[in-house]
């Protein structure tokens, strides 16, 4: 079930056509399709383009789905199970040395892993798939099944899947099951500095 989104502002329709599912069909998948929303991810923007995402998936039909799958809170594993793949979104949080500066800790990773988490669900959207990202993880557990090195940080997992029969969800995620709207854009942006009277802004 979809709602309709308005924009404030002229904008791309397939940004408004992206919301976060949670009702899936259980298909497979194919990896050409899934090799080209990681590719729309790959060419996210980044801070001196070190690139620090990295991706790491399973397909429903892996021998490593269920080991993905268990890293989810047992809320999200309600759901997460039916969609067609799972991506554990990383990032390293060391900027590497090149002939300019020294290996040193990024203040950028996870704002650039975001930006490949969006070209990532946009691109997915446009095929035709829903991506939902979810920081409900044990990354406790996370570590260990995904192998992570000391540096790398776990941001999100992200599922992806075609649109299933939301019969199979909870009550209260089968009432949430529809494309959020947003804030008015007068409400979260501003010309100049951030304004003093900022509550009051707010409360208009």
């Amino acid at each position: 079930m979809h709602t309709a989104r308005t924009a404030d502002h002229p904008i791309e329709p397939l940004i408004l056509s992206r919301w976060s599912p949670r009702a899936y069909d259980a298909s497979q998948m194919p990896q050409s399709d899934l090799l080209t929303i990681l590719e729309g991810g790959r060419w996210a923007p980044s801070a001196f383009n070190i690139q620090p995402w990295r991706f790491l998936y399973a397909r429903r039909e892996d021998k490593h789905w269920s080991a993905f799958t268990s890293i989810l809170n047992p809320e999200n594993q309600e759901w997460a199970r039916q969609a067609s793949a799972l991506i554990f979104l990383i990032s390293d949080t060391v900027m590497p040395a090149d002939g300019n500066r020294l290996d040193a800790t990024s203040n950028y990773n996870s704002f650039d892993a975001g930006a490949a988490w969006m070209q990532v669900a946009l691109q997915a959207t446009a095929l035709g798939y829903g991506a939902h990202a979810m920081a409900g993880l044990n990354f406790d557990q996370a570590s260990k099944v995904l192998n992570l090195p000391d540096r790398f940080r776990l941001e999100v997992g992200i599922t992806i899947g075609r649109a299933g029969d939301t019969s199979g969800l909870s009550d209260d995620l089968r009432a949430r099951e529809v494309p959020s709207g947003r804030m008015p854009l007068k409400q979260i942006s501003y010309s100049g500095p951030f304004p003093v009277r900022f509550h009051d802004i707010a409360a208009e």
